[in-house]
């Protein structure tokens, strides 16, 4: 009996004490324990703009590749539709989570909102949620027919409060509307002219899959032609500067062997001494062409003993 009394104390107080749409801050840093760093109003790791606008240049394998070192496997995904192929996009991910309707979930989740003062369809209420730097990131079940979540009216909006764009696991209306708003992008499954029906939102900044990958709050998504990574926002960082500093090499190599001083089977190969005192001279030649702070660099180089 004081087993099961304990048992039920326990799981009690693991629940929350008031209905949430947002998972609770503390269950939020709970799952992004390995940031240590600033924050924003409503619990997600914010990693700074500077990185960010570094995060732009940095190439998809790159970051994929050192994720994969790290243990992350789960990261990336392809396959989209995209508005602006051309145009990378980076930010601060907020997600949110969408399901089939079924109207004993919805009927309460709408009251909720309701006295939480959120105005219009559960779709527009991450969008009242973003900040500038965001990217808003749904698990929209991959529907398409019936399952756009958002059109040219709500794409303003979320530029307006973002700069950014989406990354929908679902689909979206307007084309032609959100091709109009100047800087707008967007990652989606499909284009479609129905609007959202028989689907809802039923969590925001909650832990999602986005194809085959697992997708936090405040992770930092980097997009281009070929998909998305998902990067965990406490390895940021680590994967800004060391894909940084792959592409120093690289471009020192090319270099190399353009003029013939060294072969392809050297430069391919681990960097004897020789080649690593020769970068390192190049690096010092030709500073416009290091991409991060030379301090960074400099610790970089410390800690790989050269």
């Amino acid at each position: 009996m004081k087993n099961l009394f304990l048992t039920t104390l326990f799981s009690a107080a693991l629940l929350p004490a008031v209905a949430q749409i947002e998972l609770p801050k503390d269950q939020l840093q709970f799952y992004t324990a390995s940031w240590k760093g600033e924050r924003t109003p409503d619990g997600r790791p914010r990693v700074s703009d500077a990185l960010l606008k570094r995060l732009k240049n940095v190439s998809l394998e790159e970051a994929w590749g050192i994720l994969r070192n790290e243990g992350y496997n789960n990261q990336f995904d392809g396959n989209w539709q995209i508005i602006r192929p051309s145009e990378p996009m980076v930010g601060r991910v907020l997600t949110a989570q969408y399901m089939p309707s079924r109207p004993d979930m919805e009927k309460p989740i709408k009251e909720l909102g309701k006295t939480q003062g959120r105005k219009g369809n559960t779709n527009s209420w991450p969008i009242d949620m973003l900040q500038n730097g965001d990217v808003y990131v749904a698990d929209g079940m991959g529907k398409i027919v019936w399952g756009t979540l958002i059109g040219d009216n709500l794409g303003n909006s979320i530029f307006a409060k973002s700069k950014t764009g989406i990354i929908f696991d679902g689909s979206v209306r307007d084309l032609e509307g959100l091709e109009a708003i100047e800087g707008f992008n967007g990652w989606v499954r499909g284009f479609d002219p129905s609007y959202i029906q028989d689907m809802t939102m039923t969590c925001v900044n909650c832990p999602i899959r986005i194809g085959r990958a697992i997708v936090l709050p405040g992770d930092v998504v980097l997009a281009k032609k070929e998909g998305v990574v998902f990067i965990p926002a406490h390895l940021a960082e680590k994967v800004i500067l060391n894909s940084e500093f792959i592409s120093l090499q690289d471009g020192f190599g090319h270099q190399m062997l353009r003029e013939g001083k060294f072969t392809p089977g050297q430069i391919d190969q681990t960097w004897t001494a020789d080649i690593k005192q020769a970068f390192v001279k190049w690096i010092d030649a030709n500073p416009d062409k290091v991409p991060m702070p030379r301090a960074d660099l400099d610790k970089l180089l410390k800690d790989k003993n050269w």
